[in-house]
């Protein structure tokens, strides 16, 4: 699975990624993390662009800040585009945590597990919030 990760999680993602590797679920799943930069993705990308991208790329889009602000938000883009086999997009509910917090981190790198893992039953959520 890949997870697209916004461009103000690329730090995150890298320690994620490490706690992933190092538990040794690469051996199992396949789970790659990218960043806006690796797929030529401008950061200015609207929200609906980036949901529109992660869908057809069939990613997960691992976001901390994208609101419903206006008729292009990433929650408004949700409400109106989702189906039954969109994949849902992961939040952290506290980013700066995963940066000073092991255990936090952990217990996210758990539910990104857990979501990989059952990613059927996950179609369609609109938005899962971890940990």
């Amino acid at each position: 699975m890949i997870f697209l990760v916004d461009h103000n999680l690329e730090g995150h993602a890298l320690l994620l990624s490490g706690y992933i590797a190092s538990l040794g679920w690469l051996d199992l799943l396949s789970i790659r993390f990218l960043t806006f930069e690796a797929l030529a993705l401008p950061i200015t990308s609207s929200d609906r662009n980036v949901w529109r991208f992660a869908q057809k790329n069939q990613m997960i889009l691992l976001t901390a800040n994208r609101s419903i602000k206006d008729k292009n938000s990433l929650e408004q883009v949700m409400r109106e585009e989702n189906t039954s086999t969109s994949l849902p997009v992961v939040t952290v509910g506290d980013a700066d945590r995963i940066l000073t917090d092991a255990d936090y981190s952990n217990r996210c790198v758990d539910r990104l597990i857990e979501i990989v893992f059952d990613l059927d039953e996950y179609r369609g959520s609109r938005r899962l919030f971890i940990p």
